[in-house]
């Protein structure tokens, strides 16, 4: 593919050598959580007993196993860069020194307490002066193979009526999208929920159904004390507002917040599927950050002018989580309103046929989709990611090097820097996993369609040949 403007290639080559570079410095935060089954419960002592440890690990590398340590134990945990390890142990109620041992294996460790401050461990190869990168002791950042109790998502055919429907299965109607004949349906109880469940996939009026499916929290941004990059400095070219080569990239996401330097000129009317809510301040959101790392990518691949502009919409409530409705109702409210470009940091492991019918429906108006492979260093699917047609990205830890918690699944289709810095209201913030990730990818290619109108199969083709998954498809 050849660019008219070449300014356009080498910025973003310059956007990826730069980020490449502050990456290898180790600024990063792991995000993966423990996978599957293993299972580690670390009991504390009481009375000046010392902490009790059971463990059952397969294939559990060393980065969330440390994050589930640190969760559990509140300690603060240093780790020289590029240690690693893969447990697969087994055992019960070991003295804390003996498990950790057993959990790190051929690492050396040194468990420094502390009088008015937790515990420091050390984790490294070479020395304990060595062991400079702090992990991040958070709660369960992946919520495996889980969907809201007691409901159904539900896609008739034309002319099906649900009400009827539902009535005859003894189930309420809680959520209709009438347009698309998507509805979501409540019942009593698990056995209810699974008998109509079966019914319904030998119903001829219904075109899909399955779980209302919970996806994962999104990685939460981690304040940091100065950022080793600037906010965007952008200027809205709205001379082609409207225009198709002009896109509108449908965040889906959580709330976004107004954006310092100028750069809220950017973002469209915000809408929200999940009603009203009430404004996140004190931090920054998830959504803000995407949004920010879009707006970094285009400043870095349009020369600091561009008509990409954004629209949010909140498919989040109060909590952390969302779910195949929520995120299905956000997919048909951006295209409603005008996206031709949706940025999706966010994903689930279980597949939503309903979700998947409405992705299909806005790829058929032209809408391109760009979606998190997940951050979890299997390779499993992750939902949309793994949806024909959808781009999947994986993160990059330093250039041609993917990152330890990073999905690395033959869906996957472009691996970019998982790190982003961002600001807010004077403090800046990073964050890090295939979401930002994702928003470079959407960013690039939205900056690219504004400035050259190239087709979309030529802005994928230019993505996937400059952004390639690392040769093996394995973790390093």
């Amino acid at each position: 593919m050849a660019f008219r403007d070449s300014k356009i290639r080498c910025g973003a080559l310059r956007w990826l050598l730069c980020m490449g570079l502050v990456l290898w410095a180790g600024m990063r935060v792991g995000l993966a959580d423990s996978i599957g089954s293993n299972s580690l419960t670390w009991q504390k002592g009481n009375g000046g007993a010392g902490d009790i440890v059971s463990a059952d690990l397969k294939g559990e590398r060393l980065w969330p196993l440390l994050e589930d340590i640190a969760r559990q134990t509140g300690w603060h945990i240093l780790v020289e860069p590029g240690a690693d390890i893969v447990a697969d142990v087994k055992f019960s109620r070991l003295s804390e020194g003996d498990a950790l041992k057993k959990l790190l294996g051929n690492l050396d460790f040194a468990l420094v307490p502390q009088t008015n401050a937790p515990d420091q461990l050390f984790v490294f190869m070479t020395s304990m002066q060595a062991a400079t990168r702090a992990v991040a002791g958070k709660p369960s950042t992946l919520i495996r193979h889980l969907h809201v109790p007691n409901q159904l998502m539900v896609q008739l055919k034309p002319g099906a009526s649900i009400d009827a429907l539902a009535k005859a299965l003894g189930a309420k109607v809680i959520g209709r999208n009438e347009k698309d004949n998507i509805y979501l349906l409540q019942f009593a109880d698990p056995s209810s929920t699974d008998s109509a469940l079966t019914q319904l996939q030998n119903d001829p009026n219904v075109q899909s159904v399955g779980y209302n499916n919970i996806f994962d929290p999104p990685p939460t941004p981690q304040a940091v004390a100065s950022a080793p990059v600037a906010q965007p400095s952008l200027t809205l070219d709205s001379s082609n507002s409207g225009n198709s080569c002009n896109p509108v990239i449908g965040l889906i996401d959580t709330q976004v917040q107004p954006l310092g330097n100028n750069l809220s000129q950017f973002l469209k009317p915000a809408i929200s599927v999940v009603g009203q809510t009430a404004p996140i301040t004190g931090t920054v959101t998830h959504g803000t950050a995407m949004a920010e790392t879009i707006l970094n990518a285009v400043a870095q691949t349009s020369g600091g002018r561009s008509g990409v502009q954004i629209l949010p919409v909140n498919v989040y409530s109060s909590g952390d989580t969302t779910t195949s409705w929520n995120v299905a109702l956000g997919v048909q409210a951006a295209v409603d309103n005008g996206a031709n470009i949706l940025n999706m940091s966010l994903g689930s492991v279980d597949n939503s046929g309903v979700l998947a019918n409405i992705i299909q429906q806005a790829q058929a108006q032209g809408v391109v989709v760009f979606a998190a492979a997940g951050n979890v260093p299997v390779a499993s699917d992750t939902y949309p990611a793994a949806l024909p047609g959808v781009n999947a990205v994986t993160a990059l830890s330093a250039p041609g090097q993917l990152a330890s918690y990073a999905n690395y699944g033959n869906f996957v289709e472009m691996a970019l820097p998982g790190t982003s810095f961002v600001s807010l209201a004077g403090q800046d913030y990073m964050v890090q996993g295939t979401s930002p990730a994702t928003a470079y990818a959407s960013g690039i290619a939205a900056s690219v369609r504004a400035s050259n109108c190239s087709s979309w199969p030529q802005i994928d083709s230019y993505l996937a040949q400059k952004f390639p998954v690392p040769a093996g498809g394995s973790n390093p």
